[in-house]
């Protein structure tokens, strides 16, 4: 994706679904790729913020340093059981995609990051030594999935511990310059055009309810509306929030569907913190 999407496409892609691929169809892609590089589909929209989560692994990257025999034993890789599993959720789960990867930015909100650098900052996002990517469809989902379906996604990352800790210690210093964000485009809406404008706010809501440390993060947006005339050109969106889990070096991101709350949320990383023990340094 493009780092300055324009604003006329952000409108378009809001007016439609966002199409997933089919349970069925993701269960037969699963069993004939190896590397299971199983993308889910990804929209960031400026003036109205729907978000999902996709995951990529880069091709190769060196492996970390084993410990020497007289250091106690340091766990490097992430496995599957360090993941919120099915049982987990109050749902039944129809399709679990995994992804692993090296060296990944720790990205907390797709746009928060957008909102930075239209600024001229940069995104501020830590990097990872390892990572894991999961998403969740739930059970009887239907066959074309939209962002409203109640998925879970979660990436849990492996820092350094200087920079788990830092990461959560400096989270208000990086959303505080878009705590109130305008963001001001062209637009094209059933063959109206004109220049369009929204607010967007993002909020650290609550801390440590998880883990060594943990933040709840909530991102709200006003109804974009023509910036010459003040009429409405598409939707006010729903608040979304995002949870930040740290334990040990180890740290998660988790987000619900359109349909989750933020209580559930709560519940599911405090879950979360529990699982991430099985592969933390230090072990819990």
């Amino acid at each position: 994706m493009r780092d300055d999407p324009t604003f006329i496409e952000r409108v378009q892609r809001d007016l439609h679904d966002v199409r997933w691929l089919g349970p069925a169809e993701i269960r037969a892609r699963a069993r004939r790729r190896n590397q299971r590089r199983t993308v889910v589909a990804t929209v960031v929209l400026a003036l109205v913020g729907v978000s999902a989560v996709a995951v990529a692994a880069p091709a190769k990257s060196p492996s970390p340093a084993l410990p020497t025999a007289s250091a106690p034993p340091t766990r490097y890789e992430i496995t599957i059981d360090a993941l919120l599993q099915p049982v987990d959720l109050a749902q039944p789960v129809d399709v679990r995609l995994s992804q692993s990867g090296l060296g990944e930015p720790v990205r907390l909100d797709e746009m928060l990051g957008y909102c930075r650098t239209s600024q001229g900052r940069s995104d501020g996002w830590q990097m990872s030594i390892l990572s894991r990517s999961q998403t969740l469809v739930p059970k009887r989902a239907p066959a074309i999935l939209t962002a409203a379906d109640g998925l879970v996604t979660q990436d849990l990352f492996r820092l350094t511990p200087d920079a788990a800790t830092q990461l959560l210690a400096t989270l208000d210093d990086l959303v505080a310059p878009c705590a109130e964000w305008n963001s001001i485009g062209e637009y094209e809406v059933g063959g109206a055009t004109g220049t369009g404008v929204a607010v967007h706010r993002w909020t650290v809501v609550q801390r440590g309810f998880a883990g060594d440390g943990a933040a709840l993060l909530r991102h709200t947006g006003s109804q974009p509306v023509d910036q010459k005339t003040g009429e409405p050109i598409a939707k006010a969106p729903r608040p979304t929030s995002t949870a930040v889990v740290r334990v040990g070096d180890l740290i998660t991101v988790l987000g619900l569907g359109q349909t989750g709350t933020e209580p559930e949320l709560r519940r599911l990383a405090e879950v979360a913190a529990r699982r991430m023990c099985a592969a933390a340094n230090p072990a819990c």
